[in-house]
């Protein structure tokens, strides 16, 4: 079933999305770093559940954040509610990828009554700063946002120089997975193609939470967890372990596959969160 765009007037932005039409407990996806909504089509393939997939702020169709606005990453959870509103939904599944995953820790934990599953791929809570670097971590920041006028986004003259640029990002990622995020990722400008994504999406964040923070987030979430794990993805070095003893209800699948597994996986990945949500319907 071909993809519906949504869009939704969040804070002053416009927020875009692509929806998809099913039956059962609607879904709400969310994408990881510098990725767009473009990531949860082949997941979308795989089942007939009403999804929508989110472009968070300054990523795909979405609006960028005001000029001279510093943002961090709990400014998406707000985004997230006031979409969920907007849709009229309630209660729903949330899903996230990576830094989406991230997101979705904090939603589901801030709005416990608003998440009735919890899909993770990927990641489990957000990044954190030990409590020692935070002050040299926000000057890096500032340091970076004072230099951030002299750098330019990288123009392509063929739009396949750009998804090849794409695979070689963060994980790896095949050329399929690369062509549908950078079909929503670029930009025409004068001299070929470009990336729509925020420049200061690439910055040092000024201030991120302590490991002790991101676990009483953690601690607060009451949905069924399902964790999926890529063995060759971030997963696989077991960097979320010691979190997963925060959770009071969470299983954990590891599969083979890299960072974006359910792109380049999604029939497997699908099978894994069909059977969550099956085993945990409420």
């Amino acid at each position: 079933m071909a993809a519906k765009e949504k869009k939704f007037h969040v804070f002053g932005q416009t927020l875009a999305a692509l929806s998809w039409d099913g039956e059962g407990e609607p879904v709400l996806a969310l994408h990881g770093w510098l990725d767009n909504a473009a990531s949860y089509i082949p997941l979308a393939s795989q089942w007939q559940r009403p999804m929508v997939a989110l472009d968070f702020s300054g990523h795909g169709h979405s609006d960028h954040r005001p000029d001279g606005v510093v943002t961090h990453l709990v400014d998406h959870v707000r985004d997230v509610l006031a979409v969920a509103d907007q849709l009229g939904w309630q209660r729903f599944t949330l899903v996230g990828h990576s830094m989406g995953a991230g997101i979705a820790c904090l939603f589901a934990a801030a709005f416990p009554d608003r998440v009735s599953r919890l899909v993770l791929i990927e990641g489990l809570g957000p990044p954190s700063t030990p409590g020692k670097d935070v002050a040299s971590t926000l000057r890096k920041a500032l340091d970076d946002m004072m230099a951030l006028a002299d750098k330019r986004k990288p123009v392509y003259t063929d739009i396949a120089d750009a998804v090849e640029a794409r695979t070689r990002g963060f994980g790896g990622l095949s050329r399929e997975a690369s062509a549908l995020l950078s079909e929503r990722g670029l930009m025409p400008v004068t001299d070929g193609w470009t990336w729509r994504a925020d420049s200061r999406l690439r910055l040092t964040s000024s201030l991120r939470l302590t490991e002790e923070q991101v676990e009483g987030f953690v601690r607060a979430i009451q949905a069924p967890v399902c964790l999926i794990l890529g063995e060759q993805g971030m997963g696989g070095n077991g960097m979320f372990d010691h979190r997963l003893d925060w959770l009071p209800d969470a299983s954990v699948v590891r599969l083979a596959g890299r960072h974006h597994l359910h792109m380049e996986a999604p029939e497997v990945v699908a099978g894994a969160i069909n059977t969550f949500l099956d085993d945990n319907n409420r």
